[in-house]
């Protein structure tokens, strides 16, 4: 028997049989213990490829936080952050820990956050093998020797465990509760194991901007070879992972991020990619990353093979694969890099309104970033016939427990202490609106950056549109200069001025849920509605 299987980690605290636990192995006996489980198969790379069940995705509508003294009066309570009643918690963790303590379960240490002057240590107990290869691959891995005997966070997550609603105090039989007093994760009925990454997520969310006074991130980030730092905020689909992956730059990580008082550090020590369609022509990187140790979600195998088919979403289209961050060229390893000189918004404006670069003052950099848009494709959904506006607060709402402009003003802070350049990046449409112009070039939205990045925007004239005020450069090396204004691409100038009217009015009906605890900078930051009709 290993070393890994002879440990014993004190697991009192938890009320749970130590004896019960196989502790902190390795990926080969993970991987073994999947298989001989019946949790999952070996693909013809030699990931491990599992079906998480029921649940492919999160179940934000069942996701909870302890109303307690700690929580009730700084917690953003409403459609994202639902209360729970700390009896009710209680009682429920003794029914899923006395589940858990009738068979066999798997723990791991792990830690959050690569800046050390940040680090959270954190416990996962997991009722499947597969969970606890997760939790090796995203989380950030101690040095032999670096385990405490109790971490600062415990998650506990066992899939087969019902709640019973009415009972229980849940919505449904699955949950995923967050107690803040006394730091513990509790999730069931859910194999999804992104549930556990958005956890540990929404705790750093909470502490980190509560306590600290560190910004936490939701966005990609790398650093040039002369220390220079970008961000890059963006919803799905706007590129925030492609524009990031540069092979002259280098990876800080694709997805969680602090910004302390010396550094941007990445909270992860991984990265959970989308699958779907998945080509090495389209992103080289994510599916040379596919290999012994990566864990693959929900995907399916070409038939009678293991290989997997990339395209077929039979089971659902978030298909995903969890690998260590050094799987990838040109990570940095630890994680952490000096605070950022520019940050990029990205938007797939499908209205084909906003320029397709803009710099932004502190004050627009707080609203666009409380804003977070961008739109949805029409066409995508039967009846859906126009673009789908999407605003979602710090460009990742659902993880948020406190209020956004808590997280907007913090941004300005940062912003106006390191003189920061703040740019909003259209990836999407120029010419016209989605069905008559045409999505911007890649090569086009890179030059842009490449421009930012370097400098060469430093000294160019700019000029201000009338609705967004927007301060837009009239020239950018490698860009064609009628791009850069939008309006110069429509064929009607009318279509345009309704179209940006119409975004406008969006934006600031959008706004109204913050304008109560919004700062003057973000106000006088609101588009206008304008009268042109040339």
């Amino acid at each position: 028997m290993s070393k890994a299987f002879m440990l014993r980690p004190d697991l009192s605290y938890l009320d749970l049989d130590s004896d019960m636990a196989l502790y902190q192995l390795n990926v080969a006996q993970l991987v073994e213990e999947a298989i001989k489980n019946g949790e999952g198969s070996l693909a013809d790379t030699g990931a491990l490829a599992v079906d998480t069940g029921k649940f492919t995705g999160r179940s934000p509508k069942d996701r909870f936080i302890v109303c307690d003294e700690l929580t009730r009066d700084s917690v953003w309570w409403g459609d994202i952050n639902f209360k729970f009643e700390p009896e009710k918690f209680d009682a429920l963790y003794k029914k899923v820990t006395a589940h858990l303590s009738k068979k066999k379960y798997y723990v791991r240490d792990s830690f959050a956050c690569a800046d050390e002057a940040y680090k959270t240590t954190i416990r996962v107990v997991s009722e499947t093998a597969y969970q606890n290869l997760f939790s090796h691959n995203l989380f950030l891995r101690p040095e032999d020797g670096d385990i405490q005997e109790r971490p600062e966070w415990t998650i506990i997550a066992c899939p087969s465990f019902l709640a019973d609603p009415a009972v229980d105090g849940t919505r449904q039989p699955n949950f995923t509760i967050l107690n803040f007093s006394k730091k513990i994760i509790l999730i069931g009925g859910s194999g999804y194991t992104g549930e556990i990454k958005k956890g540990i997520f929404s705790v750093l969310n909470f502490i980190l901007p509560e306590q600290r006074r560190t910004l936490s991130m939701h966005c990609s980030a790398n650093v040039g070879k002369k220390g220079d730092t970008a961000i890059f905020f963006g919803l799905s689909g706007t590129g925030k992972t492609t524009l990031s992956a540069d092979p002259e730059r280098g990876l800080i990580g694709d997805d969680e991020h602090g910004w302390g008082s010396e550094s941007v550090f990445n909270f992860e020590g991984g990265c959970y990619a989308k699958c779907v369609d998945l080509t090495i022509e389209k992103e080289p990187q994510i599916f040379n990353a596919i290999k012994f140790g990566a864990l693959l979600e929900n995907t399916n195998y070409f038939e009678g093979t293991r290989t997997v088919d990339f395209s077929n979403i039979d089971k659902t289209e978030n298909t995903r694969v969890a690998y260590p961050i050094n799987y990838i060229d040109h990570a940095i390893v630890p994680s952490i890099a000096p605070e950022p000189k520019n940050i990029f918004f990205l938007t797939a404006d499908a209205f084909g309104v906003l320029p397709p670069i803009a710099k932004l003052n502190i004050g627009q950099a707080m609203f666009h970033f409380i804003s977070g848009y961008t739109a949805k494709v029409a066409g995508t959904e039967a009846g859906v016939t126009e673009p789908q506006l999407t605003f979602s607060a710090c460009f990742g709402k659902a993880f948020l427990p406190l209020h956004p402009t808590r997280y907007a003003e913090l941004l300005g802070e940062k912003m106006e202490k390191n003189n920061v350049n703040v740019w909003l990046v259209n990836t999407g449409w120029s010419g016209g609106a989605y069905g008559e112009g045409k999505r911007m070039k890649l090569a086009y939205t890179r030059a842009m950056i490449s421009a930012a990045l370097n400098g060469a925007l430093e000294d160019v004239e700019f000029t201000t549109d009338p609705v967004f005020g927007l301060r837009t450069p009239l020239t950018c090396p490698n860009v064609p200069s009628e791009i850069l204004n939008p309006r110069n691409t429509w064929a009607s100038k009318q279509k345009y001025d309704h179209k940006a009217n119409e975004l406008s009015l969006a934006f600031i009906n959008n706004f109204k849920q913050f304008e109560a605890f919004a700062s003057e900078e973000m106000i006088s930051s609101l588009p206008k509605i304008t009268e042109n009709t040339v």
